[in-house]
């Protein structure tokens, strides 16, 4: 008779975690929990999910260990025949296996929701941070650019912070394009000597949120008591010429809270007309990829605690129906009825995998799931 072997009982718990912290795609790791029970047991003991995730993204593990996934809608203590250590394991495996995924199943993207300050501006609102956002150097045969104030020392630095379509995005390169002055003779390009680049979330939660930023537009504030940087970048030289350059990060970086700083270092163009130095950009761009729709972050206080919020309902209800027009077709276009049954395979399979139960007419099934149609993790 044949005997069949499970691996991770003759290597044993330390090797065979060594081997599975090998992978490097999270969906890896959901196919060796629908292997077989003792598999996912395994998996979600030793926190394996959560692990992954630490090792993608290292921002975190400072704070790892104070991670705690709870149910918001019913206790845990609601399921007597589970332990409640069991039931946090499993519920801490299901965020963080969606986190990871939610996190790289997107191509990358310009981040950037709106502007939000900058430390200075020569000419507001004609030569305001707003300009950056435009790709395009003119608008309506007139030149897009931010400028900042004039200075007699070129050691000068200037920021210019902005909001991030997500509160979680990770963070891959940043392109900066300086202003060249076609206005002016010579030509000049008013570029920085180097940038710097810094992410992370507002010091108080009312605020920038709530789109009440035009306060810092002038200059007139600064922004290092508005916000709390989590990560710096290292400098990189900038060219003094007219193109959008790409800055790539040592590493993709999670930013937590979507706030994102370019720190301009230096100056090296005068200003003919006054002698004094400026720096002028045109276009700003931040390539990442965004946290999916189901998860959303607030950051409880100044040290960084965070609730993370998880959904899987709030992506299948954020497009309502709506009645067609006259002159519409009454019926969805093949298309769009495809891509909404794909994703409703692919929502219904990876719950599956992850032991979440089966999403039917908007509910669980399942035994491990009647409970998570909303979660929170706080880190």
């Amino acid at each position: 008779m044949e005997v069949c072997w499970d691996f991770i009982q003759r290597l044993g718990p330390d090797m065979a975690i060594k081997i599975l912290m090998c992978l490097e795609d999270p969906s890896d790791l959901v196919r060796v929990c629908s292997v077989s029970s003792s598999w996912r047991q395994f998996v979600i003991a030793n926190g394996l999910s959560k692990e992954l995730f630490i090792c993608m993204f290292p921002e975190v593990s400072s704070i790892a260990h104070a991670i705690e996934v709870k149910n918001t809608i019913e206790p845990v203590e609601a399921c007597p025949e589970n332990s409640t250590e069991w039931e946090c394991m499993k519920r801490d495996h299901r965020v963080y296996a969606f986190l990871a995924r939610g996190l790289t199943s997107f191509t990358r993207k310009d981040c950037i929701l709106e502007a939000i300050s900058a430390s200075s501006t020569d000419n507001y609102p004609d030569e305001s941070i707003e300009n950056t956002l435009e790709a395009r150097d003119r608008i309506e045969q007139r030149a897009s650019y931010w400028s900042s104030e004039g200075e007699d020392d070129p050691t000068v630095p200037e920021t210019l912070v902005y909001k991030l379509i997500a509160k979680l995005c990770v963070i891959t390169e940043i392109h900066v394009q300086p202003f060249q002055a076609f206005f002016q003779y010579g030509f000049p390009i008013y570029s920085a000597k180097a940038v710097r680049f810094r992410m992370g979330h507002p010091r108080s939660p009312i605020g920038v949120g709530s789109d009440s930023g035009d306060e810092f537009d002038t200059g007139n504030e600064s922004t290092d008591s508005a916000f709390i940087w989590t990560y710096t970048s290292p400098e990189f030289p900038m060219a003094q010429e007219n193109r959008l350059q790409k800055f790539k990060l040592p590493e993709p970086v999670l930013c937590i809270g979507g706030i994102v700083q370019v720190e301009l270092l230096g100056r090296v163009q005068k200003q003919e007309m006054d002698n004094l130095y400026y720096i002028c950009i045109s276009h700003v761009q931040v390539e990442g990829r965004p946290l999916s729709l189901p998860f959303d972050v607030e950051i409880l206080d100044p040290s960084g605690r965070c609730s993370l919020r998880y959904c899987p309902m709030a992506e299948l209800c954020s497009s309502p129906t709506r009645a067609p027009e006259e002159g519409e077709a009454s019926e969805p276009s093949r298309f769009r009825t495809l891509a909404a049954s794909v994703r409703g395979w692919e929502h219904m399979i990876l719950n599956t995998l992850l032991g979440g139960g089966v999403v039917i007419d908007g509910h669980y099934s399942g035994d491990d799931s009647g409970n998570d149609s909303d979660d929170e993790l706080v880190a």
